[in-house]
């Protein structure tokens, strides 16, 4: 979609989707960190961070974390929040869309946190082929998506899944489903459950 339409969403508010203040938002970003399979991780790619409160929650269990979005506003916000909870030297804060050409380096975790749906399917084709290359072997990819129908956008959240379902490279290792929000784990690879890892199974 055109970053004209999000400029204009936080143009009128700072918070448009109400990140901050809603327990939908804090209760889907709580299942969306319990449901990766490592305590830590290297090095993160967040795409679409907006005002970085998952942000914030990534860079705790991550060395560094790499967060982009296309609204400067957004990212003044995020970067704020950043310094404020003292987690300014682990977050890389950069202006860029999905489509643009993706941060050099590769990652052990990859979050899609409701921005798949932005993208057309031949897009969406080109963004999946790149999480996939800069994927370290075994690393994590997270897709989350909220399941409404929601006419401006070109995708719906159970299309983009299943976009990502079907898309050669990944090896689904947890899901969690609702009314509301759709939420799948990846790993490059097949890995080891967390119990067989722990040496429990």
């Amino acid at each position: 979609m055109d970053p004209g339409y999000f400029e204009s969403m936080y143009a009128e508010l700072s918070d448009p989707w109400g990140f901050d203040e809603r327990w939908y938002e804090h209760r889907k970003y709580a299942l969306t960190l319990a449901a990766l399979p490592r305590p830590h991780y290297r090095r993160a790619f967040e795409p679409g961070c907006s005002i970085g409160v998952l942000t914030a929650q990534l860079a705790r269990r991550c060395d560094r974390v790499v967060a982009t979005d296309v609204v400067p506003r957004a990212l003044s916000s995020a970067r704020d929040r950043i310094r404020r909870e003292g987690l300014a030297d682990r977050v890389e804060l950069g202006r860029a869309s999905l489509l643009d050409p993706w941060p050099a380096g590769t990652f052990d975790l990859v979050v899609l946190s409701e921005v798949l749906y932005y993208l057309t399917p031949a897009d969406l084709d080109t963004v999946l082929g790149r999480a996939v290359d800069a994927l370290e072997e075994g690393g994590t990819l997270v897709a989350v998506h909220w399941q409404h129908p929601v006419p401006e956008y070109p995708q719906t959240g159970r299309a983009v899944h299943d976009a990502v379902a079907a898309f050669e490279g990944l090896h689904r290792v947890g899901s969690y489903r609702d009314t509301d929000f759709h939420l799948d784990v990846y790993t490059r690879g097949a890995t080891r459950s967390v119990a067989a890892a722990e040496g429990l199974s």
